[in-house]
């Protein structure tokens, strides 16, 4: 059963910083992969993490497949979107064996890379955003799943997407319950993290 823990949005619960601290150990990575609900403060928790532990933080959203390597159907389709085969290649693989692995973040507005950007196995990485739980991305250290309720989420999101809520509430929201639904992300996770704690 996972732990249950309440947290305002960008706070580490102190429980879960006891479980990540367990993780770190000479000679190896630890993964930590932080998946979650939409406005729920998913980056916001990766970063704190990082933070917390010096260690770096990678980012799903930099992992989205180029336009014109995308299926037709890809807006309906849960993650879609992704290029899981890069994110394994260049991060997670070479992290797993004790070797150096490298960022490169594909922008989607520009449809284009940024440059490659080294990155030294340590003691721990954290991987967040949606769908890093999916099952094809392997198996990890920890995972920690961020929600919070409903009505708290819409909030957030309105005030941060302002005129592109819409596509949030028609389009990535249903892909990503759906996602969630069909692998069971929430009950698998090691941990889960309420960001309702601020009443927003």
């Amino acid at each position: 059963m996972s732990a249950r823990l309440m947290a305002a949005p960008g706070e580490v619960p102190a429980e879960l910083a006891r479980m990540v601290q367990a993780l770190v150990q000479p000679g190896r990575t630890a993964l930590v992969a932080v998946d979650g609900r939409c406005g729920s403060g998913k980056t916001a928790l990766g970063t704190a993490l990082g933070r917390m532990f010096g260690c770096p933080v990678v980012h799903t959203d930099d992992y989205y497949l180029p336009f014109a390597r995308r299926a037709r159907n890809w807006r309906e389709v849960p993650a879609a979107n992704m290029d899981f085969d890069r994110l394994r290649a260049e991060v997670l693989d070479p992290l797993r064996a004790g070797k150096d692995g490298v960022y490169r973040a594909y922008d989607c507005h520009a449809d284009c890379f940024a440059d490659e950007e080294p990155l030294p196995a340590g003691p721990l990485l954290v991987l967040e955003g949606s769908y890093s739980h999916h099952p094809d991305l392997g198996g990890y250290d920890l995972t920690v799943f961020v929600t919070c309720p409903a009505a708290c989420r819409e909030q957030r999101l309105r005030t941060r997407e302002g005129e592109h809520y819409e596509m949030f509430r028609s389009c990535w929201i249903p892909l990503e319950e759906g996602y969630f639904a069909r692998y069971g992300v929430e009950n698998k996770a090691d941990c889960v993290v309420d960001t309702g704690a601020d009443g927003r």
